[in-house]
């Protein structure tokens, strides 16, 4: 909850937030830092009351990607707040200052921290907000208040994920949808105790004890996949790492100078305003530089991996390329995988300990909270949400609340990096100004707003 908001149980009455954050990843949480160094200059603007709510017990961010010795692909410098505000306190900087490894880190004469540093950066920033935050919490329905002619209050409808049932209601004039992504799984195939998705593989690999078969199936050519094989390889030295794809090997990233300049925050006013054929293009272009590609030295640390094996006559990192997976089936002791080869050769069975499918993510749809508010939201010829540049989604003129979108589901707006790290910090500033311009044309004195003369 926000600074000095109580729970009043059931219904939240009284002024409406002037947002509720939905989902508590790292965009909301530099959306919530941005607005609290906003409330933190005082004068005479009034704070901005928000409130965020995440299903999650405690901040965490792909916690089961967190590989020892996995770097980030984005420079430190690209964190909450540093390219909206260099002097902020929610620096990547200002974090390795009071951890004490300011010296440490530069001396490392890099640029990319590793994965677990980098989450432990953004837990300290969320310790920092903490009191706008309601965690262990899920949102059922966002929802227009009854009674009101033009929809200029929402109520957004929320319960515990374990606990007491029961729902709350929290009336606010704008929401924030960032839920982040939903891994993606090939048809056909579900989840199990065998059968993951590479976003659980820490957990699920860590509580793996039995392993007849001494075998694991990768399947993915992007870098959760290269990365999934890589760690399963060094972590279970008996067991061999089969990587199914259907490319003929994996693709270096595009991460060049210029190439770079796709993620720049002027980027993402060009792409906006470009006509949609260019967009296409440019999301063509450059979907080398995030999309199915891997780090090139990790690809360089793959093939010395399979060759040396090669040589030694012992290989446990085998590359099934040009393969195609068409079935998974689970099985007491492990899964069996049915695998095509795309250039000759017939299908055939491949059992295994473990099947991790580093198979990408797809975007939430937020229309699925708004229940018959999205009916008021406006779309484009091929059924994609309208979104202003300032990440508002365009309604009919009866929604005078707004509805604010961050995450994957704006790129085909906003570019490439809606779904990236690159951009937040600027993007948050965005956010925080367009709700306060939206307060400054809507509000009216309160009470406590209104000097009182004295006599």
């Amino acid at each position: 909850m926000s600074a000095g908001h109580a729970d009043t149980g059931n219904r939240h009455e009284g002024p409406a937030e002037d947002a509720v954050g939905i989902g508590f990843g790292p965009a909301n949480l530099a959306l919530a830092v941005a607005i609290t160094e906003h409330n933190s200059q005082g004068g005479t603007t009034r704070a901005l009351r928000t409130v965020f709510v995440e299903r999650q017990p405690e901040f965490g961010w792909h916690r089961g990607m967190l590989l020892p010795g996995a770097t980030m692909q984005v420079s430190f410098l690209k964190d909450l707040a540093t390219m909206r505000d260099p002097s902020s306190r929610f620096t990547f900087l200002r974090y390795l200052h009071e951890r004490g490894r300011l010296a440490d880190f530069i001396n490392q004469k890099s640029f990319f921290p590793t994965r677990l540093e980098f989450h432990d950066y953004l837990r300290w920033c969320a310790a920092m907000v903490a009191d706008q935050v309601r965690y262990g919490r899920e949102v059922g329905a966002i929802r227009p208040v009854e009674g009101e002619e033009t929809v200029d209050t929402l109520e957004v409808v929320t319960r515990a994920v374990a606990g007491a049932p029961g729902e709350e209601a929290t009336r606010t004039r704008n929401v924030v949808v960032g839920t982040g992504l939903v891994p993606r799984l090939p048809e056909g195939v579900s989840p199990g105790p065998r059968v993951w998705h590479s976003s659980d593989l820490l957990p699920r690999a860590n509580a793996l004890t039995e392993r007849p078969h001494r075998r694991f199936v990768v399947v993915g050519a992007g870098q959760s996949g290269a990365e999934t094989a890589e760690f399963l390889h060094r972590e279970f030295p008996d067991a061999e790492v089969c990587a199914v794809f259907s490319r003929y090997g994996y693709s270096p990233a595009d991460d060049s100078p210029f190439a770079n300049r796709i993620f720049d925050p002027d980027a993402v006013d060009d792409f906006y305003a470009a006509p949609d054929e260019v967009k296409e293009r440019l999301l063509t272009y450059h979907a080398n530089t995030n999309y199915s590609v891997v780090d090139g030295e990790l690809i360089e640390q793959l093939y010395r991996t399979a060759y040396q094996e090669k040589v030694a006559g012992a290989e446990r990192l085998r590359i099934l390329n040009t393969t195609a997976l068409t079935a998974v089936e689970e099985r007491p002791d492990g899964a069996r995988t049915v695998l095509r080869p795309l250039i000759g050769g017939e299908p055939y069975a491949l059992d295994c300990d473990a099947v991790v499918l580093a198979t990408g993510y797809r975007p939430s749809d937020p229309r699925t909270l708004l229940g018959p508010l999205a009916d008021e939201c406006l779309t484009d010829g091929r059924g994609r949400l309208r979104i202003g540049r300032d990440h508002r989604v365009e309604t009919t003129p009866r929604v005078r609340a707004g509805i604010y979108l961050q995450g994957a589901v704006t790129e085909h707006s906003h570019g490439i990096t809606s779904s990236l790290l690159s951009t937040l910090a600027v993007r948050a500033g965005e956010i925080c100004d367009a709700l306060l311009l939206d307060r400054a044309g809507r509000d009216v004195p309160e009470a406590d707003d209104v000097a009182v003369p004295t006599v």
